[in-house]
């Protein structure tokens, strides 16, 4: 092989691209195929990053079309949301603008806990632009936990000349891995899940301190979203998740998003990555689950 010769791809090969809209750049990683292309919305505070192990298990489990995995605005490298006060219908026409300007017609989405929300504003508030959705990880909060939330989950925590706001960002990503909601301490809200590696607590405590000034944005906006109020108006299918390493929360929320949703179902999945595109890739086809 000649120096100039391209390389032989053997694996599914993740790239990454910006895109303009006028708010400045959305970040995205992206695998290349042909037909409808799906879109993944991340958890906050996280970023695309945390996509990948998704989007190569798809791939494998046998999803040929294109694959775009953005990082919502206010968090990874994409550009700061321009309100002070962002809503979840914001960032949902983020995403369409950000397809707009790739050119996009119509996509299936999936979303996970911030991103399953902008997911189903956009089925609700887009449904030109949504042709299936996948909603992994959400409910509709109480109001006292709303409000508590709300005050207290995403603190803007300043930098401090010793660094201790370093430390502030490794042990605000720990603790929601133990608790539920994190600076609730107690019994009552301990998780059973097991701890990340460290290797995701880095990368996710990166992914916060990159985005300091604006992590909080997604997070508010997710808290404040009255899901239930808007799936009613969802009218593309809809697949709902039920992992088994899922907040109890999140999962028992589930029976009642079926009662709203025009056209729902659910999946419960062990854990793994496997497991979650195969069920993904079902729906997508129209299979029954």
């Amino acid at each position: 092989m000649s120096l100039i010769d391209p390389p032989v791809i053997t694996h599914p090969i993740v790239t990454r691209a910006f895109v303009t809209i006028d708010e400045g750049q959305i970040h995205l990683r992206r695998m290349e195929g042909s037909g409808t292309p799906l879109l993944l919305l991340h958890a906050s505070p996280a970023s695309g990053w945390f996509s990948q192990p998704l989007m190569k298990a798809l791939r494998a489990a046998g999803h040929e079309g294109p694959i775009l995995a953005p990082d919502t605005l206010g968090n990874g490298d994409s550009a700061a949301p321009a309100p002070d006060h962002p809503d979840i219908a914001y960032f949902a026409g983020s995403m369409v603008r950000m397809l707009d300007a790739l050119g996009i017609d119509k996509v299936d989405v999936y979303g996970t806990h911030t991103g399953a929300r902008i997911a189903c504003e956009m089925a609700a508030g887009h449904p030109d632009r949504v042709r299936r959705v996948v909603l992994d990880g959400i409910t509709e909060y109480d109001d006292e936990l709303r409000e508590a939330v709300i005050e207290h989950y995403a603190p803007r925590v300043e930098p401090d000349a010793y660094g201790r706001h370093l430390i502030w960002a490794f042990n605000f990503c720990r603790d929601q891995a133990l608790f539920f909601p994190h600076f609730m301490q107690d019994a009552a809200h301990r998780l059973s899940v097991p701890m990340p590696p460290p290797e995701i607590l880095h990368r996710i405590t990166l992914d916060v301190l990159k985005s300091w000034d604006t992590y909080s944005l997604p997070y508010i906006a997710a808290f404040e979203y009255r899901a239930f109020d808007r799936m009613a108006l969802v009218g593309a299918p809809a697949l709902l998740l039920k992992p088994e390493t899922e907040l109890a929360l999140l999962n028992a929320s589930v029976a009642h998003a079926l009662e709203i949703l025009p056209d729902g179902r659910a999946a419960a999945l062990p854990p793994g990555d496997g497991a979650k595109a195969a069920a993904i890739l079902a729906f997508l086809k129209g299979e029954e689950a």
